[in-house]
């Protein structure tokens, strides 16, 4: 248990609301409380009450009553901190608010810094780091994936997995440690066959968790999903039909859109930050190209490509712009969805008038019946008509104008991020701190496993299973600096 001041803070956002509530932490939580606090029952004393009780009182301040409040017990070592704790409840006017916890800091208490409490936590052996970084996580969180992803981390599945590769490693070092103190007697008291198979599964776990971080930085922030295309495609009045807004400005005249409108919406449970952006053409327009360079940079970032075309345009027009676009570097690995836009103005309509002599892209997907599979969006014969398009790619048939296609489309999105993380198990990665600690590691794994097949020496076998060590120990807390640790709650709000 650390030593030190007793700090307080109030731990609600700040502004106006009907509870807020102040948090007090240390060895003087009761003496500073109890001076200003008076419980309904008389002759209560605060400092005799056992830990996890509600106790209903007033605060007063010379006498003058400032609000009536409910305060809670926590008794150390069973607090959120580790320490004595006290929570005031307290009606949410800011005067209130400030006047209470000015009061507290009057009779000794020191303000918190950013994350201190949930610091004292992690200090105290209450949570591990990676516990304590999940606690920000979750107060950011804003969709049921990565609110799921966050609880698994603050139950220490995360960490529960580098306690037990670390602790595997630890009982292999020390025998190899061991042989430096023989070395004269030539003796070998760790398996190399049982650490090379150790080794070897490490490698792929810490593979398999580095592998997750794509889909959990996404989680994270939002599935980034770019809608691309041509001029006048339809581009913005699908991301005003997604977002049920008029976000973006929607005209006949191409080359409306000059800079990238995004916005978040939750499909089950998954946040997706839908990206509208200018249209691709050749164009000499100094504005509409920095429009298109914009463009493709996003194109880089994104997870999914909502790749759109007009219904009427032939099916060589579009091979002939994808074929255009694979080229391209930022287009590279990217799951594309081919949408074809403007159905709606197919069936005789006057106004549709292929470009060639060929039949319209759509008469490739017309023939489909009945919901998507899964929402799978392949369907037999479909994608041999676009070879530009791989296995791991879409066509759907939408219309912007009257909503055809839309919630076929919201299936298929949420059925790609489910499918994608179907593969990586319960732990997801999502913290950048982390995913260089994994990769380090990896990387020393690797080094340790080729000085294993190249038969060197104990001594400088052992530093490279120091440095797995080191940065596995990293992300749980048990190698740490206060550099770190400054780094890491300086993020955390006040009061958490």
């Amino acid at each position: 248990m650390i030593q030190g001041s007793t700090i307080a803070a109030i731990a609600t956002p700040p502004g106006k609301g009907a509870i807020a509530v102040i948090r007090v932490s240390g060895e003087d939580a009761f003496s500073i409380c109890g001076q200003i606090f008076r419980p309904a029952v008389k002759g209560m004393e605060l400092s005799g009450q056992p830990g996890n009780t509600v106790h209903y009182g007033k605060i007063f301040d010379n006498g003058n009553i400032i609000d009536e409040i409910l305060l809670s017990i926590f008794r150390s070592p069973h607090s959120y901190t580790g320490e004595d704790l006290i929570e005031i409840s307290c009606h949410g006017s800011v005067y209130v608010q400030q006047k209470i916890l000015q009061l507290i800091l009057d009779r000794g208490a020191e303000p918190a810094k950013p994350g201190e409490f949930t610091r004292r936590a992690f200090l105290n052996g209450k949570m591990d780091l990676s516990q304590a970084e999940a606690v920000a996580d979750l107060i950011a969180s804003e969709s049921a994936a990565f609110h799921k992803v966050v609880m698994q981390q603050m139950r220490g599945g995360f960490s529960g997995e580098i306690k037990t590769l670390r602790s595997r490693l630890l009982e292999f070092i020390s025998l190899v440690e061991l042989e430096l103190d023989f070395s004269e007697e030539d003796v070998q008291f760790a398996d190399r066959n049982e650490l090379r198979e150790l080794l070897e599964k490490i490698a792929g776990m810490l593979e398999s968790l580095t592998g997750s971080f794509a889909l959990g930085n996404a989680l994270k922030n939002g599935i980034p999903v770019v809608i691309a295309g041509k001029p006048n495609v339809g581009k913005s009045t699908l991301l005003n039909l997604l977002l049920k807004e008029e976000k973006a400005l929607v005209s006949e005249i191409p080359g409306t859109t000059r800079d990238s409108i995004e916005d978040v919406i939750h499909l089950e449970g998954i946040s997706f930050r839908f990206i509208d952006t200018a249209g691709i053409r050749e164009t000499a327009d100094k504005i509409e190209i920095m429009g298109i360079e914009r463009t493709m940079e996003k194109i880089r970032q994104a997870g999914i490509i909502l790749f759109m075309a007009e219904a009427g345009d032939t099916r060589e027009h579009i091979n002939h712009l994808l074929e255009s676009l694979r080229n391209k570097p930022e287009f590279e690995g990217k799951r594309i969805i081919l949408l074809l836009n403007k159905s709606d103005l197919l069936p005789g309509h006057p106004q549709t008038v292929p470009e060639e002599n060929s039949a319209p892209a759509s008469e490739a997907v017309t023939s489909r019946t009945g919901p998507l599979p899964g929402a799978s969006g392949k369907h037999t014969g479909i994608m041999k008509h676009f070879p530009s398009l791989d296995e791991k790619d879409h066509v759907l048939n939408i219309s912007a104008k009257t909503s055809s296609g839309l919630e076929e489309l919201k299936r298929l999105l949420v059925s790609i991020v489910q499918q994608d993380n179907s593969g990586e198990g319960d732990i997801v990665v999502t913290n950048i701190r982390h995913y260089h600690a994994l990769k380090n590691a990896h990387e020393a794994v690797i080094r340790a496993s080729a000085g294993l097949e190249n038969q060197l020496p104990g001594d400088l076998l052992a530093m490279d299973i120091r440095e797995v060590l080191h940065y596995l120990g990293e992300i749980t807390g048990e190698i740490t600096t206060d550099e770190i640790l400054g780094n890491i709650f300086r993020n955390f709000c006040i009061g958490k």
